[in-house]
């Protein structure tokens, strides 16, 4: 931008010339920090009255992102970024192409304080403990996106814009904001539409004076990254009924159409994304995602990410290791195990366990454990209790749902067939079930490339409606009701009992 000297006669603000200068560009509704105004004058004075200016619109305001001279920060780029209660995922992005340039991932460093919202929560009432949950996923975004920006030569001022998607607990924390109040009845969040705050209180490496976009919270477990997988689903566009569920530490629910959508969610635990489990792990290069046990030989059969030798095993592993062990008669319906079934169910200190993998490379053994087991029963029995409330509560059959969208971090792939088996997903026809991964990240990446669909994200949040699972006396009911293999009533999944007879070669 090219200035008009100042004179006696011409005598308006240096702010003010800048914004008329921008007016003519077409740029209006101009937002100026304090951080950008205190330098402004010495910045356009040395530079004799030609300044480089970055801007980015947001909230019907055009942001001034910074100032200066050259063109040593020329490009733009965005963080969209998915805080999840395990694992964090961050999206660096080129804005005047949508190019993504890089992905980076790490577990969520808030688990040294507990494995749940509810642990944390207590924690953050502790001396000290909310700086340090703050200070620890914030250093793990801090950590990605200054190490993917190293990786492709971007400096800190071209990171002009930053997206949050998190649940209602994980938004707060990374604000420092007090979640006490989340578990304590009558269950009420600080706030669940956040201003634009910026980059240099967010404190990360982005464009000190950048727009920081955090999607909006429908109630105290239903969050930002909800919002943004409904969004990215586009369930909210259409007629037909849908069920979104996003299967991770806590497994939230939606389901509605176009006209209304009701919301709710459900502490499954961290072993679908890896945690508390002996040997889980995410989602990537390493992790075994599939397994097929062989019905005669009861010898399994993986399938590894990236290939080569397995080291772990992922949340879909866990859920094909769970339905073929049921299905081969190597573990009964209530998960325990029938040792004489296999020479690969071994007595270990903590109990029986199942090699899936003999791994000398590493030390040790692939395996799981009867409380690996325990934990997928009780992490499917929430998912599935939710899901029968909130139908319930909506006066719905599984017959009216029309469509039903899986989130999650489980990779690439998720066998629906297997996750009816064990009772974590309704017994419905496959092809009504699609797979969508990481809808938290897919949301956020969209709203740092559109201002439309960020405001259609806020007009969502308001559209949703919210059902306090902890508050319904059904809920206890229908969750021991789902503590088995795959429920205690086999009638709500006929397809489950049909595999089982043909399993045991009995007619049905």
């Amino acid at each position: 931008v090219e200035l008009t000297h100042p004179s006696i006669s011409d005598n308006i603000s240096d702010i003010e010339r800048l914004r008329s200068a921008l007016f003519e560009l077409g740029i209006d509704n101009i937002h100026f920090s304090h951080l950008i105004t205190t330098d402004l004058s010495s910045t356009i004075r040395e530079n004799n009255w030609k300044v480089e200016v970055s801007y980015i619109e947001r909230h019907n305001n055009t942001h001034i992102v910074f100032l200066i001279s050259g063109t040593e920060c020329h490009k733009r780029y965005g963080a969209a970024v998915d805080i999840g209660t395990t694992t964090v995922v961050v999206y660096l992005v080129d804005l005047d192409t949508g190019h993504l340039v890089d992905v980076g991932s790490t577990y969520n460093s808030q688990m040294r304080y507990g494995d749940d919202v509810i642990t944390r929560i207590v924690h953050a009432t502790e001396g000290g403990g909310l700086e340090e949950l703050r200070s620890a996923v914030r250093g793990d975004i801090k950590s990605i996106i200054k190490s993917l920006s190293e990786i492709h030569n971007i400096r800190v001022c071209e990171v002009v814009s930053t997206v949050i998607a998190a649940n209602t607990t994980m938004s707060q924390l990374f604000w420092g904001l007090d979640p006490s109040s989340i578990r304590e009845a009558p269950y009420i969040p600080t706030l669940n539409r956040y201003p634009m705050w910026t980059g240099a209180e967010a404190r990360l490496p982005v464009s000190p004076m950048s727009p920081v976009f955090t999607f909006p919270c429908i109630g105290s477990y239903v969050g930002g990254d909800i919002v943004s997988g409904v969004l990215a689903s586009g369930m909210h566009r259409r007629d037909e009924i849908a069920l979104f569920m996003d299967i991770g530490t806590n497994a939230e629910i939606a389901i509605g159409n176009n006209e209304w959508i009701m919301s709710a969610a459900c502490s499954a635990g961290p072993c679908f994304e890896g945690g508390g489990v002996t040997c889980g792990m995410r989602a990537t290069n390493g992790a075994i995602e599939s397994i097929v046990i062989d019905r005669k030989t009861l010898e399994p059969a993986i399938k590894v990410i990236g290939g080569g030798i397995p080291i772990g095993l992922c949340g879909s592993a866990l859920i094909d290791a769970i339905s073929e062990m049921f299905l081969s008669g190597i573990i009964d319906l209530k998960g325990s195990f029938h040792k004489e079934k296999t020479s690969r169910i071994r007595e270990a200190e903590t109990g029986l366990e199942y090699v899936v993998y003999t791994n000398e490379k590493i030390g040790r053994d692939i395996i799981i454990t009867s409380a690996d087991v325990e934990n997928v029963i009780r992490a499917k029995a929430a998912i599935y209790a939710g899901v029968s409330l909130i139908l319930r509560e909506v006066g719905l059959g599984i017959e009216a749902i029309d469509k039903v969208y899986i989130a999650g971090g489980f990779g690439n792939y998720l066998n629906m067939e297997r996750a009816i088996i064990i009772g974590m997903l309704p017994d419905m026809p496959t092809e009504k079930f699609d797979f969508l991964g990481n809808t938290s990240i897919i949301g956020a990446y969209l709203c740092l490339m559109s201002e439309e669909l960020m405001k259609e994200a806020e007009e969502l949040s308001k559209k949703m409606t919210y059902l306090e699972l902890s508050a319904t006396n059904s809920y206890m009911e229908e969750y021991m009701s789902a503590m088995f293999l795959p429920h205690t009533d086999i009638s709500l999944f006929p397809t489950v009992q049909v595999k089982l007879n043909n399993a045991l070669g009995v007619e049905n």
